[in-house]
Order: structure tokens, then sequence, then C-alpha cells
């Protein structure tokens, strides 16, 4: 695996920075939110790697909010489905039966105007929930959430930590039980078609 990489796209360096976390460079787009400064952090796959990219990055650019890009799969929506995040839980942690725990995290932190309308305009967003863990799931099981993936919990922990306003993009590649590595490759250029056309719509200009 690459190691974890950082670019910036920026029109004027006092512009206010947001850091746009991807996996993986194959579900990198590039987003350009006007007024700000873009860091492109691609953190590498699971939890450990991509927390200490994104902590790394946070420390480096000080950023006025994180927003998470990806990939994920579901049982309960539909592929091509974009789900917009800032509840998140760790399916690892959620099964040990230990005190003191913490396997789900809500960030509140106030997001800043140009990413708000990523969220507050659709009220059930405000419930959509990603759940994180560190194995990719092909085989049908229960699941906590709307999505699944392997870094957006660990991202949200980092931010909370740090009192930075954190959200998650994600774009359903595949059903859980119905998938396999294959299929989320085969999807990858559909998703990154279907994100461009979302943050498009959203003023944030895609290319």
């Amino acid at each position: 695996m690459k190691s974890p990489s950082v670019s910036v796209t920026a029109s004027c360096m006092n512009n206010p920075k947001i850091i746009i976390t991807f996996a993986l460079e194959s579900e990198f787009i590039n987003i350009q939110i006007p007024g700000c400064e873009v860091i492109n952090v691609i953190t590498g796959v699971g939890k450990s790697l991509s927390a200490a990219s994104l902590m790394k990055a946070v420390f480096e650019h000080q950023p006025i909010a994180v927003l998470n890009v990806g990939t994920a799969g579901t049982l309960k929506h539909q592929v091509e489905d974009i789900i917009v995040a800032r509840r998140f839980v760790d399916r690892d942690l959620m099964e040990l039966p230990l005190q003191g725990i913490v396997s789900t995290l809500h960030n509140t932190f106030p997001l800043p105007q140009v990413l708000d309308s990523l969220y507050a305009e659709d009220v059930q967003r405000q419930q959509y929930q990603v759940n994180t863990g560190d194995k990719f799931l092909s085989d049908l099981s229960d699941v906590v959430g709307d999505v699944v993936d392997m870094e957006a919990f660990a991202q949200a922990v980092v931010c909370e930590q740090m009192q930075i306003p954190f959200i998650s993009v994600k774009y359903i590649t595949d059903v859980i039980g119905q998938n396999s590595l294959k299929v989320w490759e085969d999807k990858l250029a559909d998703a990154q078609c279907g994100l461009s056309r979302f943050f498009e719509t959203h003023f944030l200009c895609s290319k």
C-alpha cells in the first residue's frame, strides 16, 4: 500500500482550510470549495492508518472542518444512493462488553456555512449513521447503521478530540451479502461520477 499523501489546492493561502479525506487514490475526486483552501488527504485503509493520517494533517493545517468522501456498502439502501452522515459507530468496539467503551459518536460541532447545505437541508440525513470496522463485510449480517466503511468512525474520533466539525459523504457501491471486493472495484468509476455530480449540485465545483 502506498504511504498516505497530502496535496493542497488553493486559490488564496489566507482562505480557511478544509481537509477532504479519501481512503484510496482510486476514490479521489477533485472538489473545489468556494472561498476555502482544500487539503486532500489519502489516508489509507482501516481505522488506525486513517486516524493517524488525519491527525497528522490536522496538526499541520489546522482546518475549520473535515469532509470524508468515499464508498460504502449497505443493507438498507440502494446502490448509487449517497448518504450524508454525522453519526458514527464502531462495529468492532460494539462487540466488547466492557464498561467505558465508547462505540458511537455524533459530531455536533457547527459546520461552516459552505458545508452546511450538504446536511441541514434534509432532516432525514440527520439520522444517517456510518458503521466502521477493520473488516470488509461481504457476508450478510445484522449491521447497525445505514452504510458500512473502514475509516469514518476513526476520523470522527480525531475530529471530536480536536473539536473540529466532521461530516461524511458516502456513495453506496454494493449491498452486503451480494458483494465482493471485485464488485466494489467495478463500481469505483460510477462512484467517482456520482459523487462529482453530487458536489456540483451543492455548488462545490467538482472536476
